[in-house]
């Protein structure tokens, strides 16, 4: 899979089918894009094929054009790359997004970035808004293509079980609500994110249970709580580690908002690694002890519970 970073390097090797979106989180209704490109890039040439494309942006453009509107991201840029690499995809490109990119119009993004790409179908959602003030959508996009020689495919909102649309915006609030059976329909996963393990104040080593305290770029994390969690190294060939993760503001000690993962039967050096956590279950809720030997009895408990929620759950 190529990567590029402006659409003047993309460098593409034959005609494509490009999908546009933000893909934060890329869950199933994302998917649906990609692999209708997949499948559009296929029939583009009987000897050979198309290519694939996912067009993205970076950093999310409501982040550069009303920052406190800006909705907490859910994956973080490298794994969203791993995720399209995992789609199969045959390039990405990640666009830099800037007041001057934002400022273009419908049709000079037309023009410039699709007829750059070597575009013949576009795939977009039904909310797509593109150029200037957002004063671009799929309607705009399709007499656009039937100008410039590319065809627009506005696919329509993936549904769950209950007939409700598969969005970024309701995997935020099930992730707020805690409610991670929900937040794994919608992704096709479970949750993970990427975390950097960095010094903490050490005072799960002096009660038997020393944590890894994590520094994440990944902004919409599960309620406040203690839950059932696999660690693995990112760059490590080794299977996940089983462990108990605690988010929250650690009130027995007022300690602040930390994240700590305690890993189970695991004895390495972790200082600067990077761990990617699975959040497999919510176990319970954060809670203030009267003391370390209450507070030691209640996570040798979770502990227990975690083993046995990872015995069969797993991730």
């Amino acid at each position: 899979m190529w990567i590029a970073h402006d659409y003047r390097t993309a460098r593409c090797a034959g005609p494509t089918a490009v999908a546009i979106g933000n893909f934060d989180g890329v869950h199933v209704g994302h998917r649906a894009l990609i692999d209708r490109a997949r499948a559009e890039a296929r029939a583009l040439d009987v000897d050979r094929g198309g290519e694939s494309v996912v067009l993205t942006f970076e950093p999310h453009p409501t982040r550069v054009l009303a920052p406190e509107r800006c909705p907490p991201r859910i994956t973080g840029a490298d794994r969203r790359l791993e995720l399209f690499a995992e789609s199969a995809v045959d390039g990405v490109l990640v666009q830099g997004f800037d007041r001057t990119f934002a400022a273009m119009t419908p049709e000079q993004f037309a023009r410039e970035v699709l007829l750059g790409l070597r575009a013949r179908v576009v795939i977009v959602g039904e909310n797509f808004h593109f150029g200037r003030d957002r004063s671009g959508d799929g309607p705009t996009l399709r007499a656009l293509g039937q100008q410039l020689g590319f065809r627009t495919e506005v696919l329509g909102a993936v549904l769950d079980q209950s007939g409700e649309m598969i969005s970024s915006s309701r995997i935020r609030a099930a992730l707020a609500d805690g409610a991670l059976e929900h937040v794994r329909a919608m992704l096709g996963r479970p949750f993970d994110f990427d975390g950097r393990v960095v010094l903490g104040d050490q005072r799960g080593r002096t009660i038997g249970f020393p944590t890894a305290n994590l520094r994440t770029d990944v902004e919409a994390l599960p309620r406040d709580g203690v839950y059932a969690v696999t660690a693995a190294i990112v760059g490590d060939s080794d299977h996940p580690i089983p462990g108990v993760m605690n988010i929250g503001v650690r009130p027995t000690f007022a300690a602040g908002r930390s994240i700590e993962v305690h890993l189970l039967d695991c004895d390495k050096d972790l200082y600067g690694r990077l761990l990617r956590v699975t959040c497999v279950r919510r176990i319970r809720d954060e809670q203030r002890f009267s003391g370390i030997d209450e507070l030691r009895a209640q996570i040798a408990a979770d502990v227990l519970a975690a083993r046995s929620i990872l015995a069969t759950d797993g991730a």
